[in-house]
């Protein structure tokens, strides 16, 4: 007799459920410890740094909307260069900003399923890499995708963001 998966976080269900709405079929998968870092993340799942989709809440500084950053796990953000790209001033988000505009706590941002619709911008770089993998609601919860399959999942620009 087989065992199956135990069942999904709430979170992370929620991001296999906003994926399979959208017509992804990727696979939700939860490790035993969290990975709160890109190097955790890589050395749980056996790929480089560079291939974890780190997601960073932005919020704009003159309409306050969300800004969801999507870069290479080795990449720094440049806010002037997202600020280019949004067209106003941009800072950090603070956690309940994050979570209002999200659903989703720092450290599992998804790049799909938020509570808000937010602009959403693409490091270029990513685009480079194949097998990423991005958060899926919670710190142990991941999925593998291919670049072509955030841009198209997240509707986002790709941009030079780091």
């Amino acid at each position: 007799m087989s065992e199956s998966a135990p069942p999904l976080s709430d979170a992370a269900q929620r991001v296999q459920d906003a994926l399979r709405a959208r017509g992804f079929a990727h696979t939700v998968v939860e490790l035993a410890i969290p990975v709160r870092t890109a190097r955790d993340a890589a050395d749980a799942v056996g790929c480089d740094v560079a291939q974890i989709v780190k997601s960073l809440v932005l919020r704009g500084e003159t309409t306050g909307r969300g800004v969801l950053v999507e870069t290479c796990g080795v990449n720094r953000v440049d806010l002037a260069k997202v600020a280019a790209a949004c067209g106003e001033p941009v800072a950090m988000a603070n956690p309940k900003f994050v979570r209002e505009a999200t659903g989703f706590a720092i450290g599992g941002i998804p790049p799909l399923g938020h509570a808000t619709e937010m602009l959403t911008l693409i490091d270029r770089d990513l685009l480079a890499l194949s097998g990423l993998w991005a958060a899926a609601g919670h710190p142990n919860s991941l999925f593998k995708l291919e670049p072509a399959e955030l841009v198209a999942m997240t509707g986002g620009t790709v941009t030079e963001v780091a």
